[in-house]
C-alpha cells in the first residue's frame, strides 16, 4: 500500500483514508487528518440531523482555494455498505429524471465522505419519502449589514413565528449569515411551508423595512438582511448544522443559544463571529447539541 494510504475499520466498515497530510484549509495550515478527525468527533450530534436525509456534498479535493464541486449522485466507487436512495432530480441540471442520492446514517460514511473531502454537507427540509418536518428560513446581511443585522432580525422573527406557535433555533451558516430552523409537524407541503414562510417573511419586511427585505433581487439589499423563505423549496437544501464551510478557517455552521443571538445583536461576541472546528467541539462538550429540539417534531403551520 502507498505510503499515504492508511487501511482503518470503523464500526466494523473497512476503510482505506489517503493523503492525511495534505492541507485543506492552508491559511489555518488544517488538514484532511484534522477534517476526518473533526466529523469523527462531531458525529454524535451531526448524524442526527442528516439521518434519512439526501445529501448534497461540495467537495474540495485540492483544499479551499483549490476549486470545489457539487455533488448530488454517489460516485462511481461507493462502498456497497454505503446507504443511496434513489430520487427524482425535478430540474436537474444534468437532464437525469432520478439521481442516487448518498444517506449519511452512520460514522463510517461520514469518515467515508470526510476522505474524499466532502466538506460541507447539505440536505433538504424532509426525510426520503416524507413532508417537511422542518421549516428554514436563511438570513443572508446584505454590505454593510452583517451578523449584528441578522441576529436582529432573528429576534423578530423569533418572536413573530411565536405568535403563532412556531418554535425557532438558530445557528451560524459558518459564513456570513445565519438560519432559523424550526420543527414542524411533517404534514404539510413544501409549498404550504414556503408559503408561510413567506408570508412571514413580507409581515417584516413591513413592519422593518430599513432593515429587512423579502426580495431576492440584489439592488434592494444593501444595508438589509435578506429573509430567504424559499430555502423551503422541495429542490433546495440548507448546509447542516456541524458542517464545516470552505472559509479561509475551518468555520462550521453553529448552532446558537438565543442569548447569544441577543449578544449578537447588541454587537457583542460570540454570535457576531464564525466558530471554528476547536469551538464547536468545546461547545458540544459543555452544552451538547442545541438544536436536539429539531428532532422531536412540532405543530403544523397555520393556514393561510
Amino acid at each position: 500500500m502507498p505510503a499515504d494510504r492508511l487501511r482503518v475499520e470503523v464500526d466494523g466498515r473497512a476503510l482505506e483514508l489517503s493523503n492525511l497530510d495534505k492541507v485543506l484549509y492552508p491559511a489555518a495550515g488544517f488538514t484532511k487528518g484534522e477534517v476526518i478527525d473533526y466529523y469523527t468527533r462531531i458525529a454524535p450530534v451531526l448524524l442526527p440531523h442528516l439521518r434519512d436525509r439526501a445529501l448534497t456534498r461540495i467537495r474540495f479535493p485540492n483544499g479551499v482555494e483549490g476549486g470545489s464541486f457539487f455533488e448530488k449522485n454517489a460516485p462511481a466507487a461507493t462502498p456497497r455498505w454505503v446507504r443511496t436512495e434513489t430520487l427524482p432530480a425535478p430540474g436537474s441540471s444534468k437532464g437525469r429524471e432520478t439521481i442516487d442520492y448518498v444517506v449519511a446514517d452512520d460514522l463510517p460514511t461520514l469518515v467515508w465522505l470526510a476522505n474524499l473531502a466532502a466538506l460541507e454537507l447539505h440536505t433538504p427540509q424532509w426525510r426520503v419519502g416524507e413532508h417537511p418536518d422542518m421549516m428554514v428560513v436563511d438570513l443572508d446581511p446584505g454590505a454593510p449589514a452583517a451578523l449584528k443585522q441578522c441576529c436582529q432580525v432573528a429576534l423578530a422573527m423569533r418572536d413573530r413565528l411565536a405568535e403563532d406557535g412556531i418554535d425557532s433555533y438558530p445557528k451560524t451558516s459558518g459564513k456570513k449569515g445565519m438560519q432559523l430552523c424550526c420543527p414542524i409537524a411533517g404534514t404539510q407541503s413544501s409549498d404550504d411551508v414556503s408559503a408561510y414562510a413567506k408570508r412571514i417573511a413580507q409581515e417584516l419586511e413591513r413592519a422593518h423595512p430599513k432593515v429587512v427585505v423579502s426580495k431576492m433581487a440584489k439592488n434592494l439589499r444593501p444595508g438589509k438582511v435578506f429573509i430567504d423563505w424559499s430555502q423551503n423549496n422541495a429542490a433546495k437544501t440548507t448546509v447542516a448544522p456541524y458542517s464545516m464551510r470552505a472559509q479561509s478557517v475551518p468555520s462550521v455552521s453553529t448552532p446558537l443559544t438565543w442569548d447569544e443571538v441577543e449578544a449578537g445583536a447588541a454587537g457583542k461576541r460570540p454570535a457576531s463571529k464564525p466558530y471554528t472546528t476547536a469551538e464547536v467541539l468545546q461547545r458540544v462538550e459543555k452544552s451538547g447539541d442545541l438544536l436536539a429540539p429539531l428532532l422531536d417534531g412540532g405543530p403544523e403551520l397555520p393556514a393561510p
